[in-house]
């Protein structure tokens, strides 16, 4: 004989189906659309955000992080994401609380081309974040040289000197990156000045171990 529990168990299953649908319908409505532009970011979900902005969401709300969607999306390397927010119109130089620019998240995250378009778009390379850190420091200690000599392209100083004494070559030095180093050196980045400990770049590049790093910098001819 036919199953004839079947239907109503379908039946169930559609009616359980919709009011789950309803469910998050009404929950998502509830967030204000500012807050659901910043879930989605913070989801990855590219198809929420544009929803969201769709129906107004502003392209510089902020949540209580102080973070755009725009800096959401790269601290977790969301390229895509990050691009869409950039097309949004994001203010590109809106810092959270802590200070970090979107220009900082991309030069730490380091995909070259949101850099550029981040500096085409009139990006600040000088603020510095709460850290004592700035976009070509963030650049230098995750070994980003590309990124490096676009910011010095943009007339960062390569002998700037930031919290604890520190300059960008002792950033690219106590992380071990060469290349990042290289580029710092051959725009002119001294080798002599000495942290807040009295340890210059070579010194800080020995004392993590960096033996490559130090040797380039120590016997680096100007």
């Amino acid at each position: 004989m036919p199953n004839r529990k079947r239907p109503q168990l379908s039946l169930w299953c559609a009616a359980a189906a919709l009011s789950w649908a309803c469910a998050a319908t009404a929950a998502d409505s509830d967030l204000s659309v500012n807050a659901r532009l910043l879930l989605a970011a913070r989801n990855s979900d590219a198809a929420g955000i544009d929803r969201a902005l769709s129906a107004g969401a502003s392209p510089d709300a902020r949540n209580r992080l102080g973070e755009t969607a725009l800096v959401v999306a790269l601290k977790k390397k969301d390229v895509a994401n990050a691009r869409r927010m950039l097309d949004a119109g994001t203010d590109v130089n809106q810092a959270a609380v802590n200070g970090i620019t979107p220009l900082m998240a991309a030069s730490y995250a380091g995909d070259k081309e949101i850099v550029e378009r981040l500096l085409a778009k009139g990006a600040d390379p000088a603020p510095i974040d709460r850290l004592g850190k700035n976009a070509i420091t963030y650049a230098a200690g995750e070994g980003h040289a590309a990124i490096v000599k676009l910011l010095l392209a943009k007339g960062v100083d390569a002998n700037g000197v930031y919290k604890n004494d520190l300059t960008a070559l002792m950033w690219a030095a106590g992380y071990g990156r060469t290349d990042a180093a290289r580029v710092l050196l051959e725009a002119g980045a001294r080798t002599d000045p000495k942290d807040n400990r009295g340890k210059t770049a070579t010194d800080i590049a020995r004392e993590g171990g960096y033996a490559q790093t130090a040797t380039l910098i120590e016997g680096w001819k100007k």
